[in-house]
């Protein structure tokens, strides 16, 4: 199936219901960082980006969308010190995510 790569702010509590997800053509919206969203290109899909006033985006901008912030987390990273906790077990440096 199609998805729809788009931007749209999480306002919390109604952002994603679940009757959108448990209806007959369900939403399976996946988040990503920079605000990145990922939903099936169905009529759920197409009223949920109305709903939450979600900017469509091709895959290719979605995808620079996140590799920017990714990068950027990584640089912030990076400029901690060795022995910051931050940098202690279980904390990650944060790796490239590739959109599906």
């Amino acid at each position: 199936m199609a998805n729809i790569y788009c931007t749209a702010t999480n306002t919390g509590k109604g952002f994603i219901t679940h009757a959108e997800q448990e209806n007959e053509q369900p939403l399976n919206a996946k988040g990503f960082p920079r605000n990145v969203w990922i939903v099936n290109d169905n009529a759920t899909g197409r009223n949920w980006l109305t709903k939450v006033n979600g900017v469509s985006k091709t895959k290719a901008e979605a995808q620079a969308l996140v590799d920017a912030e990714i990068t950027a987390q990584q640089a912030i990273w990076d400029a901690l010190p060795e022995d910051s906790y931050e940098k202690q077990y279980p904390q990650q440096r944060p790796i490239a995510i590739t959109l599906p």
